[in-house]
Formats: structure tokens, C-alpha cells, sequence
């Protein structure tokens, strides 16, 4: 092989790296999710141009930080700054400190209807996801932020009679019923027939169901917190992966684009919930990934800083200081109290052995004849 097969060679595989990289990052998307009144979240038309809307996976990260109240990372550049700035509304002493993110596995991006989202929430930024696959939320403490998670299976504490009462309850709430099989009506005017004794329709059944079941948990939640003397930020973190299920048993046909019908529904039915019980100061995070979650973990992770090591440090600073502060205190406390004492010991003394003349007993305030 001489010289010009091994560069045509290396061109080819350099063009084939670059085009499944490019093809990974097409594949993943978020939408920023804020209530009828965009208070938190900039209106931004849902087809902008890709070129100019797309952001990396740590900028999305930042601007939930931003969202619950904490400040971006201190190494966060300056091109990301200005990607916030796009993305956030420019008041940064009004944020709803409470934030719900749901990643999304296994879903195209052009499955998911952002002009659907915007008309049933109220307003919807999409942005385009690149680069790194993974990126982590910094905050502060565990006892300043509330987590909650969105991905509890339910076989840890409910039976199969469980399951299918908790389905049945979903189905009613959505229109539907339950017999033999989940028939569920959709907007688009058809309806999705799931089969729950095939292993797929059950497993993206459970998953509403507990997505259904967290956000509840989530609100009662935040009711408690709101009656207490604490308020923290509150972050409800999961990942779904029932439509993943339904497209590797079924392919991406009719029952899979169904289940993404339903989903998005059930979506937004949900984030109204949350926005009647936070009063609104809550904003919906949905990353949607192609790539199968067995390929790969979480998108985004959390990450609590620790603070114990430099309180320890500053409590000790304090202690040699104040000893020192302390004596000064109690030096000029003496000092001030002997002069007090002897003062007044010497015009008492004066007071008792004063003349009696005229200009005395005038100061006296004694009244002359």
C-alpha cells in the first residue's frame, strides 16, 4: 500500500467519524418547557433555523443551575454565557428555584411535536444538543436542594393487581379504559391498544404509570415543603424509556409513533399539574436522546459539592481571632470601670466637703432669700 492509499484511507475514516458524530448529536434535542405567562424561559419561534439552534449538553446543565437559583459554574465560558443568555429571561432575581427534568430514550427527534408542546403548555424553546454525551448539574447541598426522582419501578412496592389498578386509574384519567388490553383515545383521533400481557405493552405501561405516581409524590412533596419554615430549590430528575421498548419490539411504525402520541399528552397534562400546584414557578426540562440507554447512562447527572472541610477551616480562623478580641473587650471593660469608680468616689468627696458660699448653694439649685 503506498502513500496515497494510506491518506485516502485515513480521509475516509476521518469523513466517517465526523459523520456519525454528526448524526449522534442530530439525534439528541431539548425543550425547555414554561407555563402560559413565560416568566423564566425567552419566546423563541420552534423552527429557528439548526445552524443557530443548537447548544452543548454542559450549557444545558448551567441553565438548569441558573433555574433553581444557584450560580453557573465559575469556569463556564464566555460563548456559554452568551447561550444563556439566549435561552434564560433576563431577570436573574426571578427564578422558579424548581425544576423537572425527564430525559427520553429511544426517541427521534422529529417524533416529538414542539409546536404540540407549545400550544398545550405555553411555551417552548427547542434547541439542538452537541457535543459531549454526558454532562454533570452542579449545586451546592443536599439540604439546600429537594430531589425527587421520576423513575421508581413500581414492582418494588406494588403486585400485579397493583399494576393493573394503577393502569386502569391512568386510562380513566386519560379518557380511556382497561379491558384485556389498555385503549387509550389520542389526539390525533385514533386510538392506542396496548396488549399488557405482551412484555413491551406492559413495561411502557408501567413507565406512565410511574412517571404518573412520581409527578403526584413530587406535588405532595412540595406541599410539605411549602408549609414548613424550609425552602429549598426542588429538582424532580428520571429518565423514560418505554418508548425505547415499544420501537425495539415493534419497530417505528404506527403503535410506536401511538405511543409517542401518548406520551407527549401525558406530558403535558402532568407539567399543567405541576405549574397549578407550584403556582407557575416551575420549568420543565425534556432532553430526548435516539440512542438506546443500554448504549449509554444518564445525560445529565447530579453533583453535590462539598463545603464541610472549608467551614471547618473558617470556624478555627474565627476561634484564634475572637480569643485575641476577647481580651482586648475585657482590658478596656477594667479600664473603663476603674475610672468610672474613681470618679465618682472623688465627686462624691468633692460634693460632701463643698463650701456653703453664694455661688454653691446657687449651683445647688437651692433657692435664696
Amino acid at each position: 500500500m503506498d502513500f496515497r492509499d494510506v491518506a485516502k484511507l485515513n480521509l475516509l475514516i476521518l469523513i466517517s467519524f465526523l459523520f456519525l458524530q454528526d448524526r449522534a448529536e442530530s439525534s439528541r434535542s431539548v425543550f425547555f418547557l414554561d407555563g402560559a405567562p413565560q416568566r423564566y424561559i425567552r419566546n423563541r419561534p420552534v423552527d429557528a433555523a439548526d445552524e443557530t439552534n443548537s447548544m452543548p449538553l454542559y450549557d444545558v446543565a448551567a441553565a438548569i443551575s441558573v433555574l433553581l437559583g444557584f450560580a453557573p459554574p465559575s469556569s463556564l465560558p464566555a460563548d456559554s454565557s452568551y447561550k444563556l443568555n439566549e435561552v434564560l429571561a433576563p431577570n436573574p432575581f426571578d427564578r422558579p428555584h424548581a425544576v423537572m427534568i425527564l430525559e427520553v430514550r429511544g426517541v427521534e427527534e422529529q417524533l416529538l411535536s414542539a409546536d404540540y408542546l407549545n400550544t398545550q403548555v405555553g411555551g417552548v424553546f427547542k434547541s439542538r444538543v452537541i457535543g459531549s454525551s454526558k454532562a454533570e448539574i452542579p449545586l451546592p447541598g443536599e439540604d439546600e436542594v429537594s430531589v425527587v426522582l421520576l423513575d421508581e419501578p413500581l414492582n418494588v412496592e406494588c403486585n400485579a393487581a397493583c399494576v393493573d389498578k394503577e393502569i386502569s386509574k391512568l386510562a380513566h384519567w386519560l379518557g380511556g379504559f382497561l379491558d384485556g388490553e389498555l385503549s387509550v383515545p389520542l389526539p390525533s383521533g385514533s386510538t392506542l391498544k396496548l396488549d399488557l400481557s405482551k412484555k413491551a405493552d406492559l413495561y411502557y405501561a408501567s413507565s406512565l404509570v410511574s412517571l404518573f405516581r412520581s409527578i403526584k409524590n413530587a406535588v405532595e412533596i412540595h406541599e410539605d415543603l411549602a408549609g414548613s419554615s424550609m425552602s429549598p430549590a426542588e429538582l424532580l430528575i428520571g429518565r423514560f424509556t418505554g418508548i425505547e421498548v415499544l420501537e425495539e419490539e415493534y419497530g417505528p411504525g404506527d403503535i410506536t409513533q401511538q405511543g409517542v402520541q401518548l406520551f407527549q399528552t401525558i406530558l403535558a397534562k402532568l407539567f399543567d399539574l405541576l405549574q397549578t400546584s407550584y403556582k407557575g414557578k416551575i420549568v420543565g426540562v425534556i432532553v430526548s436522546n435516539e440512542e438506546p440507554s443500554s448504549h449509554s447512562g444518564a445525560m445529565l447527572d447530579v453533583t453535590f459539592s462539598a463545603r464541610v472541610s472549608r467551614w471547618l477551616k473558617e470556624v478555627q480562623a474565627t476561634n484564634g481571632t475572637s480569643s485575641e478580641v476577647l481580651l482586648v473587650r475585657r482590658s478596656l471593660a477594667w479600664i473603663t470601670g476603674v475610672i468610672l469608680l474613681v470618679s465618682t468616689i472623688l465627686g462624691v468627696y468633692l460634693l460632701l466637703n463643698m463650701p456653703l458660699t453664694r455661688d454653691t448653694l446657687l449651683y445647688s439649685n437651692v433657692k435664696l432669700d
